[in-house]
């Protein structure tokens, strides 16, 4: 049975439809992450699940439970928001155990619980802290640790990293994998971040204008995109997508309007030995890897990965190879044909 399942689930506002017939089904220790463009809908959509806003029509399930009129406090999920709510005049011990206080439960029984909590999250010694004085990783730690002691069907994330900077929403990646791999508990996650998405999930619901464009693993989504508008938005840097007509000595099937080719299977070879011509514009060093930015006439600009010792330079004439088994071809309407 499926731990949370929607069916046909619609949100208005007024005459504003924004999530418009999604079904979707996500299993007990799954961990599902909802990504898109801003304004597609994903947090609405987790806020719906979470009861925080009302579902307009169709019907939300909580394994056989149809908790579509339920208020948040009876749905049995715990919501972890971007901004993390701490109480900033409690410990961090008071702040963990807050919600079983609230409700009752004796002294030592929230005392095991928000211990326990801490060994999972590493915040046994900032327990007497208070929130002032911990750095943005451990204040949402302390977010996260408040939702555990509930013990929860489900973990609801609303772009939980967006405060951080770079280096701690790397280190809290891999955090909340360790947590979903210790506590195997059922999560889903919303975020911009396409990189956050593509090394937490086991599958991803990529949305468009609050309609599911495709869900699939990473991998799936990747290499399998189902339409011009996921292939671009997965991937970093996002997908070379040029006019049929600009290619050359490739066969394509009937139809096909535009191709795409991801960055790391284009080669850059000698001027004319390719299926496309272009003139080096722009170099960007990464290390490891450089990414060669080319403008190529009517097909526009394309990025091509290389290594990052590479040794083409502004100006240089090349031309740009791939073979045919990793070519991406759309039709008109921008869905793909193979």
């Amino acid at each position: 049975m499926p731990s949370i399942t929607l069916n046909a689930v619609e949100k208005w506002f007024g005459d504003v439809q924004v999530i418009k017939g999604v079904d979707l089904s996500i299993e007990e220790g799954e961990f599902v992450i909802f990504v898109g463009p801003s304004g597609c809908g994903k947090s609405t959509l987790l806020r719906m699940i979470a009861g925080l806003e009302e579902t307009s029509r169709g019907q939300i399930l909580i394994g056989d439970r149809d908790a579509t009129a339920e208020p948040p406090n009876k749905r049995g999920l715990a919501m972890v928001f971007q901004s993390y709510a701490l109480y900033p005049h409690m410990s961090v011990r008071d702040n963990v155990g807050f919600p079983l206080k609230s409700a009752g439960l004796p002294k030592a029984e929230i005392n095991a619980k928000v211990n326990e909590a801490a060994r999972v999250l590493k915040l046994g010694d900032y327990l007497d802290r208070r929130p002032k004085d911990l750095s943005g990783g451990q204040r949402q730690r302390v977010a996260i640790g408040r939702s555990i002691v509930r013990n929860p069907t489900a973990f609801l994330f609303d772009e939980p990293l967006s405060n951080l900077d770079a280096a701690l929403r790397v280190e809290m990646r891999y955090e909340i994998a360790k947590l979903h791999q210790t506590l195997k508990s059922t999560m889903i996650y919303v975020t911009h971040d396409q990189v956050e998405a593509m090394t937490l999930a086991d599958r991803i619901v990529v949305l468009e204008f609050g309609k599911i464009a495709q869900v699939g693993s990473p991998r799936e989504l990747y290499e399998h995109p189902a339409n011009l508008f996921v292939a671009q938005f997965i991937g970093s840097p996002r997908m070379n997508v040029i006019p049929v007509q600009t290619v050359t000595g490739i066969s394509l099937p009937d139809g096909a309007v535009s191709v795409g080719i991801r960055p790391e299977h284009i080669e850059i070879v000698g001027e004319d030995a390719g299926h496309i011509n272009g003139h080096v514009d722009v170099l960007e060093y990464l290390g490891a890897d450089t990414f060669v930015i080319t403008s190529c006439g009517d097909a526009g600009q394309m990025t091509v990965r290389v290594s990052g010792d590479t040794s083409y330079k502004p100006g240089d004439a090349v031309g740009l190879s791939f073979s045919e088994s990793d070519i991406h071809a759309f039709d008109k309407n921008g869905l793909a044909l193979r």
